[in-house]
């Protein structure tokens, strides 16, 4: 192990980590902060400030119950998302750079997931939030998701640290 650290995987550490600190954030936001996602969630699965098109109502979830199940379990994919991710950081500090990809890999598909599934597919197309001027989180749904893909293109860029892997290889 050399002495010095290779740019690139010094930019996959400081980005691993960022993502793992702004995840971190809004989970913890989220828990103690229930209440005001709470009401994004219960409007988008509700569709209360959509374009009311009786071909697309039929998908809204009023039951309460069932739209904080889902509020509860993006919080708990979150949590894990920043534990990965915290733990990739962790990996790419001590240099295990195999270790580090895997569980950046992880997180940021975890994320990728969440974000883009769930937010941009599911509630910006199948809950139509595209139509709410007041409950739309597309925007930020979409920088996620993209912050997410650099991160995973880093982690996987061919590099000096990938040259010293392949020469341990037997």
């Amino acid at each position: 192990m050399t002495t010095t650290r290779h740019p690139l995987s010094l930019a996959a550490t400081v980005l691993t980590g960022v993502l793992a600190l702004y995840i971190a954030l809004v989970a913890f936001g989220n828990i103690t902060d229930f209440g005001t996602n709470q009401q994004f969630v219960r409007h988008v699965l509700a569709m209360d400030t959509t374009f009311k098109d009786d071909d697309l109502m039929w998908r809204a979830i009023t039951n309460k119950g069932v739209q904080d199940a889902a509020y509860v379990a993006i919080i708990v994919w979150e949590t894990v998302a920043a534990l990965v991710l915290i733990y990739a950081t962790w990996l790419w500090i001590r240099r295990d750079h195999p270790a580090a990809r895997r569980m950046t890999t992880y997180g940021s598909l975890m994320l990728m997931l969440l974000f883009g599934a769930g937010f941009i597919g599911i509630g910006g197309e199948w809950f139509s939030m595209w139509q709410s001027a007041d409950w739309n989180g597309l925007e930020a749904a979409t920088r996620v998701f993209l912050i997410s893909g650099v991160v995973l293109i880093v982690a996987h860029l061919p590099g000096e640290h990938r040259q010293a892997e392949a020469s341990r290889r037997p």
